[in-house]
């Protein structure tokens, strides 16, 4: 058994690297981010507000707290997320998205559900194959537009 699941886990990571590569390629191409910042975009736009403190960010990303600040910068510099201060605390920085993050974002999504229709075709992938899928990697602890 422990043969079958290192190939098990192996499958899953050499798949998962080459859906990244995928995914950087064209939202790189079409839209100068990579995949972590679309994924980064994605989880600030599904917060109350459009906006987290970072650690939470970081926290719902699987990051830590300098994972997120170096992937929040260059996302700063062209505008796409704002840091915030807390009213009330101003040890705590929020990130936010800014309208031109969310108009950039709404772009950027039309590029990936693409992307992931071409992967994932009906002719490869019949529907309750993805469904099958879509179900395991949740008990992996994967979690994906629903964060079922």
């Amino acid at each position: 058994m422990s043969e079958e699941a290192l190939d098990a886990a192996l499958r899953l990571v050499r798949a998962q690297t080459a859906l990244v590569r995928r995914f950087d390629a064209r939202l790189g191409g079409l839209h100068g981010v990579s995949l972590a910042d679309f994924t980064l975009l994605l989880r600030l736009a599904q917060a109350p507000g459009a906006r987290m403190r970072r650690v939470d960010l970081a926290d719902a990303l699987g990051l830590t707290a300098s994972g997120v600040t170096r992937g929040l910068a260059p996302l700063e510099r062209i505008g796409l997320v704002t840091r915030e201060p807390d009213a009330r605390d101003a040890r705590v920085a929020y990130a936010a998205l800014t309208a031109t993050g969310r108009r950039r974002l709404t772009e950027m999504l039309t590029t990936a559900r693409e992307t992931a229709a071409e992967i994932f075709s009906v002719q490869n992938w019949p529907s309750t194959d993805l469904t099958r899928l879509t179900d395991l990697l949740t008990r992996l602890g994967g979690t994906g537009l629903t964060n079922r």
